[in-house]
């Protein structure tokens, strides 16, 4: 019998697990002993807060970040094909969605394992829920162009897309990056083009703003080094 992939999502800051994640995950990462994470410091913080600080001798990391190459997932599967229950840990949010883990759920996908996911929170999703903007119809970009030029010509690139479909443009940037991101859009949107900004979500300094452009002009609070998504949608 092969063992099950348990998808297990993470906080979206560094706080308490209990608010942020259903009582049935945190009961489910207590039976498995072996994890697939991207960070072995901050996994083995996420177990003490999930209470097995006494286990945590007895529990296996394997390492899966976005320098692994393609062919050191086959031996992170191997215990999972042999019977282990494993759980892939995201940093952040949810394994698979902006996140490497996607390479290593589609090889278990072909190699037979099950695959299970488990609730929790996806500041993407979350963004697009909370947004206003068009939820029928997204795509998620990750993360722009950093150099200027390119990032303005994807920004106005994203705008046209959003024209033609009826579709909200999602995308991310590094947070030291995100007032010159807002900076960009502001002066490159076209004025009546919606922009919502999520920022620090479920977090006590929480801040969701949807808005067309032109009422962007001026906005004060910064975002320098705060997690945030941001969407367009043009009318």
């Amino acid at each position: 019998m092969k063992g099950t992939l348990w998808l297990i999502p993470n906080t979206l800051d560094d706080g308490d697990l209990v608010q942020s994640l259903p009582a049935t995950v945190i009961e489910q990462v207590k039976l498995l002993r072996y994890f697939i994470v991207e960070n072995e410091k901050n996994a083995r913080r996420f177990l003490v807060k999930a209470g097995m600080k006494a286990l945590l001798n007895e529990i296996e990391l394997g390492l899966l970040n976005e320098h692994t190459l393609a062919g050191d997932l086959e031996p992170l599967i191997l215990p999972i094909l042999k019977g282990t229950d494993a759980g892939l840990l995201s940093e952040s949010g949810c394994p698979g969605i902006a996140d490497p883990g996607a390479d290593l759920i589609r090889l278990g996908h072909s190699s037979g394992i099950r695959i299970k996911p488990l609730v929790g929170p996806s500041s993407i999703i979350m963004s697009v829920m909370a947004g206003g903007l068009n939820g029928q119809r997204f795509v998620f970009h990750g993360y722009l162009p950093a150099k200027p030029q390119e990032r303005i010509r994807k920004i106005r690139e994203i705008e046209s897309r959003s024209k033609l479909n009826q579709e909200t443009q999602v995308f991310i940037e590094a947070p030291y990056r995100n007032r010159q991101m807002l900076a960009d859009l502001i002066s490159t949107l076209s004025p009546d083009t919606y922009l919502s900004v999520s920022v620090d979500l479920t977090t006590e300094t929480e801040l969701i703003k949807t808005a067309r452009v032109w009422e962007w002009t001026g906005f004060a609070t910064d975002l320098n080094k705060r997690p945030a998504v941001f969407s367009i949608l043009k009318p």
